[in-house]
Parts: C-alpha cells; structure tokens; sequence
C-alpha cells in the first residue's frame, strides 16, 4: 500500500508525538505505515507512506535518484548567478550536491494558507522558486538555498517521483 499525504506545517513525519508536536497518528489512522522519506517539521507537503519495505527502500535510496519537487518561498530576489549555482550543484558541509533544477515561478495558484502565516517584511522582498533534486539530505533544500544567499521562508514538496500533491488539503491522504 502506498499512501499520498499533505504534512501540514508542525506535523512531525514520525506517528509518535514529540514533546509540543503532533505526529501523523493525528492525521493517519491507517496501521503498519511509515514514512518512505521525512519532511522538515516546519516544511510542508507531500509525504509518502507505505507498508512495503521494498517500495521504501526504491523511493528513499539515494542511489534510485528519485526526484523530489518543491516551491520554496525565498527571502530576497534569486539572481541569475545563485540560480546558476544550484543548477550545478553546491558544496555543503557534508559535500556537494547533485545539480538541482531551479526556476523563478510565480505564486502556485494552488498555495493554501499557511498556520502559522509567514512572518512578512515589508522591506525584503520575497519570491519563489521551484526547484527538483535527486537526494535527500537533511534539511537540503533550504542548506542549498542559504548557500547561495536565498534563505527558506516557507518551503512545500509537490511531487515525489511520478506522485504529486494535486487535489490534497494539508492534512488530507489518499491510497495511491
């Protein structure tokens, strides 16, 4: 069984709570399910599930490459330069990255309100960017974003292999 779920913000992608957060035995009452990957507690999105040891291991091995989107609302304007950087991959703390594929994209049309709202600066601009990479380090997409000057503020995966958010509200699942 694989099962499709929007995490919400604050959701933890284990079924134990911990300490002040919710795990996702809130959200899923489905038994013998694990998450096939984690998502950031305070990022949002798609998170898959399975009970099946085999499609976990092919969809969380770094060596499948299983690409992983996301929307990322970024601190500042991306220049063309910190764009180009991530497309060829960046150098952090615990080594390169495989090139990512970054684009400036509009708002998602699709964007649900967020709980808590993200704190807004009226003199920093923000943007957004869809980016797609192939690994799944902790905290990477927002390690890769910081390294080239584009902090994280709100950061939301939409797709995992052939599988993609479309029709869930944040908190909603569907066998896939």
């Amino acid at each position: 069984m694989l099962i499709a779920f929007n995490k919400p913000m604050n959701v933890l992608s284990q079924f134990t709570d911990e300490g002040q957060w919710p795990g996702l035995k809130h959200h899923i009452d489905v038994p013998d399910v694990y998450a096939a990957g984690r998502l950031d507690r305070d990022s949002e999105g798609l998170l898959i599930l399975t009970d099946n040891g085999k499609a976990q291991a092919r969809i969380t091995s770094p060596k499948n490459a299983m690409p992983k989107t996301y929307f990322a609302m970024i601190e500042g304007t991306p220049q063309d330069d910190a764009l180009e950087a991530l497309r060829q991959g960046v150098t952090l703390k615990d080594g390169p990255t495989r090139p990512a594929m970054v684009d400036k994209v509009p708002a998602p049309e699709w964007l649900w309100p967020r709980v808590p709202p993200v704190r807004v600066r009226k003199t920093v601009p923000d943007a957004w960017l869809r980016l797609t990479i192939t690994e799944g380090r902790n905290r990477q997409v927002r390690r890769m974003c910081a390294h080239v000057g584009l902090p994280v503020l709100r950061l939301i995966r939409w797709q995992v292999g052939d599988w993609t958010l479309e029709g869930l509200a944040p908190g909603d699942w569907r066998v896939l």
